[in-house]
C-alpha cells in the first residue's frame, strides 16, 4: 500500500490462537489467547525497513480481524504522540538523564488525563494548561481529581 507521502508499506500478519497450556510462558498472563506476529516492509526514498512487533491477546480472532484492532490501538497512540507533542511540545524536552525522561512523560500523561476530564471551561488543553498557570483556583479544580 502506498500513502499519500510516497512511502510504500506492507504488513504481514502470523496468529497464534489457542495458545493456553500450549507455551510454557502463557500461564504468565492471565486469558492469553493469542500470540500476533506483525512485520511492517516500508519503503521510502528507496531504502527498505524492515520492523518486527509482537502483540499479546486474549482475544481469540484471525489475522484480518486482528489488523483491525492493532490498527485501532495504533491510532489511539498516534493520537496521544500529536497531542503530546503539540500541546506539550514534548518533542522539543530536553530531560534525559536517568530516569527523568520516562519520568516526565507519566507526569504530562497525568495533567492531559486531569485536563481532559475537567468540563468547567469550554477551551483547548493547551489553553486549560495556560488557566492553570494563571488561576490558583482552576489549577486547584482540576489537581482535586486526584
Amino acid at each position: 500500500m502506498t500513502d499519500e507521502h510516497g512511502r510504500r508499506e506492507i504488513r504481514n500478519y502470523l496468529v497464534l490462537n489457542n495458545i493456553s497450556g500450549k507455551i510454557s510462558v502463557a500461564n504468565k498472563w492471565e486469558n492469553l489467547n493469542s500470540i500476533i506476529l506483525v512485520e511492517y516492509i516500508r519503503e521510502e526514498h528507496g531504502k527498505t525497513k524492515v520492523e518486527t512487533r509482537y502483540f499479546i491477546s486474549s482475544l481469540n480472532k484471525n489475522a484480518q480481524e486482528f489488523t483491525k484492532v492493532i490498527r485501532s490501538h495504533w491510532q489511539v497512540e498516534n493520537s496521544l504522540h500529536w497531542v503530546l507533542d503539540v500541546q506539550f511540545n514534548e518533542d522539543h524536552s530536553r530531560v534525559r538523564k536517568d530516569h527523568s525522561a520516562e519520568n516526565l512523560a507519566v507526569v504530562r500523561h497525568i495533567a492531559l488525563n486531569l485536563l481532559k476530564q475537567d468540563k468547567s471551561v469550554k477551551v483547548g488543553i493547551k489553553n486549560k494548561r495556560f488557566l492553570a498557570g494563571l488561576d490558583q483556583e482552576y489549577l486547584t479544580k482540576v489537581l482535586a481529581r486526584i
